[in-house]
């Protein structure tokens, strides 16, 4: 069973996919990553040369496509859950958890990194604060449907460590 974590950018999704998957003893994939190598672009170079609607398409086939690996943590896109039937999808065949952080931590992590985000790359401080707000009233609904929502207060919590430790509860492993 695949181990779908979703969320805003910014919200820690790799990072801790990737500690969640050695505490876990799992394989980690980074959806964007691997549709950048399948692709052979840069997810800001698909935005530019073919579109948000192409990107929305191969993520929607490299989710499915996923279902064939074993026993993977997978980091998904902030948008990932929100096209294309993703989230039902992702609940079918995994198990999904939000990782639900507060828009001033998200603000505080995006911020400075916006140059490799293609859909903020070009905001201002002010204009980043509104577009988190904006597609967080979007993209809640859709995050809202998972199977754990892991609420981060502080930015600062053992997440994969939590998550590992419920997932042990849950399984008895």
């Amino acid at each position: 069973m695949q181990i779908y974590l979703i969320g805003f950018m910014g919200s820690g999704k790799s990072y801790t996919g990737r500690q969640l998957a050695q505490l876990l003893n799992r394989r980690f994939i980074d959806l964007d990553d691997w549709i950048e190598q399948e692709a052979g672009l840069s997810i800001r170079e698909i935005f530019e040369q073919q579109g948000e609607a192409h990107f929305r398409k191969a993520e929607a086939e490299a989710v499915r496509k996923m279902a064939e690996e074993l026993s993977a943590v997978i980091a998904t896109g902030g948008g990932t859950p929100c096209f294309h039937q993703n989230m039902e999808w992702m609940n079918a065949n995994g198990l999904t958890v939000y990782l639900d952080t507060s828009p001033e931590v998200l603000f505080q992590r995006l911020k400075s990194g916006r140059g490799h985000r293609p859909l903020i790359r070009s905001l201002t401080d002010e204009g980043l604060r509104a577009y988190i707000s904006q597609k967080l009233r979007e993209r809640t609904p859709y995050y809202q449907q998972a199977s754990i929502v892991y609420a981060q207060k502080t930015g600062g919590e053992a997440v994969a460590e939590d998550l590992a430790h419920q997932f042990s509860n849950i399984t008895g492993h």
